[in-house]
């Protein structure tokens, strides 16, 4: 069975900064691209980084280049989302996910939480 569990979530200050862990389980991980998508209170889920199976490709959206980095372990079947100099409109629930089989799997998610 697939699974994806999502952990390292919290409250941090404005320029605060979090890591965001994914442990995967139930599939080949180390075949697999793997993504984050977050959702904000009131609005749709929208992507934020993405990885390759070899961890070689990465990509940001816009609104966390520069801030947000993306990194995997394929040893531990772990992918990493380093946050930094958060921002408030950061504030949302942070899942990871994977198309495994052309199905999609999401992790339960990870609230944070940017507030002063």
């Amino acid at each position: 069975e697939v699974q994806l569990q999502a952990s390292g979530g919290g409250l941090v200050q404005p320029g605060g900064s979090l890591r965001l862990s994914c442990a995967a389980s139930g599939f080949a991980f180390d075949d697999y691209a793997i993504g984050w998508f977050r959702q904000a209170p009131g609005k749709e889920r929208e992507g934020v980084s993405c990885i390759s199976h070899t961890g070689d490709t990465t990509h940001y959206a816009d609104s966390v280049k520069g801030r947000f980095t993306i990194s995997r372990d394929n040893a531990k079947n772990n992918v990493y989302l380093q946050m930094s100099n958060l921002k408030p409109e950061g504030t949302a629930i942070y899942y990871c996910n994977v198309i495994h089989q052309f199905r999609d799997y999401w992790g339960q998610g990870t609230q944070v939480t940017v507030s002063s």
